[in-house]
């Protein structure tokens, strides 16, 4: 039991194991070889670690990278095990007397191996973990990437829809009245202002924004329609600053009256309320129609784009849907989270 059992009291000068006392160095030449030590130890992570990068083991299966960090460690190894043999710190690793030089030489390269092998786990589990950050981080972006260009395409589609109809109500007021289309030209090119500033970068406005531009619009087929477009507001003041995606109200707005009002000989009242329920924007246009008319084409293309974008910045937390269950009317409903 004696012969196995290690008995370590402090001396003055040295250590007393299984009966043998081994002399300590003095104290600051002890810290000088233990710094030595270290800075070669990190050297030479150093110089493994830019060798590694170079031959792209973070590439390799995890079978051959095992092989190739155990063998590495014990290659590495004599790097720091031959110099402590030399130093006064050898006495950290101590065997049996009459161990031979070999022997001890040996353990202490096992002993550096498994710290070389600790450390290069900690570097590949920590380099595969930046690995998966940067690969969500860049799968992040380019989801946004993507997302922002579905929008910039949706917005495209729409703008030259409108500009074309608005056009045309241009050219039906001047042979008619001069001044009317002078007005009509005013309020286009303050529309086309406000949709070209609110398409790069930003994607929303406040709903007080975007009926500023609505009722510029509704103006300008008001000198087309005349007194065939009425116009009647339930707008509530904390509706208002909800931010909104850009044009949106202005495309139902539109299809309202190209697909309902204009088409009807006494024309109608295009009827627009909003409120914030549970959290949401409601927002509602309600528009005559002629009986039993489904969607043309051009509302279902305005509509699809507009329930597009809503999915696209809200997901499920967004709609637009167009209730057609009355034979003569169009409820356009509109639900968009307050708040984001």
């Amino acid at each position: 039991m004696s012969s196995i059992l290690i008995v370590l009291h402090v001396r003055p000068l040295g250590l007393a194991i299984s009966g043998s006392e081994i002399e300590l160095p003095p104290l600051p030449r002890a810290i000088f070889e233990l710094f030595g030590l270290g800075t070669i130890g990190i050297g030479v992570t150093h110089l493994m670690r830019a060798y590694m990068r170079r031959q792209r083991w973070d590439m390799l299966p995890i079978w051959p990278l095992s092989l190739r960090v155990l063998v590495a460690g014990f290659l590495i190894s004599p790097a720091l095990a031959i110099p402590q043999e030399f130093m006064s710190v050898s006495w950290l690793t101590q065997l049996p007397p009459g161990t031979s030089e070999w022997m001890v030489l040996l353990q202490k390269m096992v002993n550096w191996a498994a710290l070389f092998w600790i450390w290069m786990a900690i570097y590949f589990v920590a380099l595969e973990g930046r690995k998966r950050r940067y690969a969500e981080l860049r799968q992040s972006e380019l989801a946004r990437e993507l997302q922002a260009a579905q929008l910039r395409l949706l917005k495209a589609q729409v703008n030259p829809h409108f500009l074309f109809n608005s056009l045309n109500s241009v050219r039906a007021l001047i042979a008619e009245d001069t001044n009317a289309a002078i007005r009509a030209v005013t309020q286009l090119a303050r529309t086309l202002r406000y949709s070209l500033a609110s398409g790069d970068p930003p994607e929303f406005v406040t709903l007080d924004q975007e009926l500023e531009t609505v009722a510029d619009y509704l103006e300008l087929e008001g000198l087309r329609l005349g007194e065939r477009l009425r116009i009647e507001h339930d707008i509530d003041d904390d509706a208002l600053p909800v931010r909104i995606p850009v044009m949106l109200v202005q495309t139902l707005a539109e299809n309202a009256i190209k697909h309902g009002i204009a088409e009807l000989p006494e024309g109608g009242a295009l009827r627009m309320s909003a409120r914030v329920r549970d959290g949401s924007l409601r927002l509602e246009i309600e528009n005559p129609r002629p009986r039993n008319a489904g969607p043309r084409d051009g509302e279902g293309v305005g509509l699809r784009n507009g329930s597009e974008r809503l999915r696209l910045l809200f997901g499920d937390d967004a709609s637009l849907d167009l209730d057609l269950s009355a034979p003569d009317r169009a409820i356009a409903r509109l639900r968009v989270p307050v708040g984001r």
